[in-house]
């Protein structure tokens, strides 16, 4: 009698669990659920540290110290946007980037040239090229200080063949910041020469033909073939090196340690410092901020630029 009391129940609990498994097997419900997990990892990885560290830069707040957060509105953004060393490492900042990412498009579109041709042993002398940009920050900022080094580096070996002296690039503001320029246009480069080289080899033949029967010159034929095929890849390319030498961090802190002085403290070696040096946590947490908003910004202007072109192609 007692277990006949309790097959009803049973029974609908057996329903309702074959009822769910029915709702969640439904077709229209099969994509949502198989990204699912994906989106859970992306916001427990990524959208919650994200907010949180958001929400602390409008805190008082230090790593060190054991005291309640304090909430400060925008003082900490007001107070960075007012320091003089920030907006120093900001130009110094914007001085590699400069130097750097116009060097990596000269670079970069001088290999995408040559390598656009057939020629013996071009796979091989191609793989070689592409090898930099393979490589991790840690083993190109060792490799570099080594080859800076005033002692043993190769730099200074060769350079004292002339002179008879020892060379240290790194012991003056300018020479650091060129001794940072070349080694991340010797990392990336190929990058920028691997974009360029896809619009390049994307233009038909036929249109070098006419304009060879039409005995156009070598310049006219760039200007008019080669560069509308090439301009938009140029454009990506500078946008993404543009964003990536902004935020770089490790070749500075692994070369120059953003010596000598503060020469060379790019804004994201500042912004470590004040998170994991001064333990400055808030502060830290609003320069990044401030760095997001400068990329994004960059962002924009690149899509604005992409959509003047496409209108005026129209």
């Amino acid at each position: 009698m007692e277990r006949e009391m309790h097959l009803p129940a049973a029974f609908t609990a057996r329903t309702s669990g074959r009822g769910i498994l029915r709702w969640l097997n439904a077709p229209e419900r099969r994509g949502p659920l198989l990204v699912a997990p994906a989106i859970l990892t992306l916001l427990l990885v990524n959208i919650l540290p994200l907010l949180w560290s958001f929400g602390l830069s409008f805190f008082n707040y230090r790593a060190n110290r054991m005291a309640t957060p304090r909430f400060d509105g925008l003082e900490n953004y007001v107070d960075l946007l007012g320091d003089d060393r920030v907006w120093e490492r900001f130009v110094t900042t914007g001085l590699i980037v400069t130097g750097s990412v116009g060097l990596q498009l000269v670079v970069g579109f001088g290999l995408a040239m040559l390598f656009a041709r057939k020629f013996p042993l071009r796979r091989v002398l191609l793989m070689l090229v592409l090898t930099p940009m393979m490589l991790s920050f840690v083993s190109v900022g060792i490799f570099f200080k080594l080859f800076y080094d005033p002692t043993l580096g190769l730099l200074s070996w060769f350079v004292a063949m002339f002179t008879g002296e020892p060379f240290a690039i790194m012991a003056t503001p300018a020479g650091a910041i060129w001794a940072i320029v070349i080694a991340d246009a010797w990392m990336w480069s190929p990058f920028v020469m691997l974009l360029v080289l896809a619009g390049l080899v994307s233009v038909p033949d036929y249109l070098y033909e006419a304009a060879q029967v039409d005995r156009a010159s070598h310049w006219r034929r760039f200007k008019t073939i080669t560069f509308p095929y090439v301009k938009g890849l140029i454009l990506l390319a500078l946008l993404f090196r543009t964003i990536e030498t902004f935020k770089t961090f490790e070749l500075v802190y692994l070369i120059t340690a953003g010596g000598p002085g503060t020469a060379t403290e790019t804004i994201a070696v500042y912004a470590y410092r004040l998170g994991f040096q001064n333990f400055r946590t808030s502060e830290a947490s609003a320069m990044a901020y401030l760095i997001l908003f400068i990329v994004i910004v960059l962002t924009s202007l690149y899509l604005y630029l992409v959509k003047q072109r496409n209108s005026e192609e129209v």
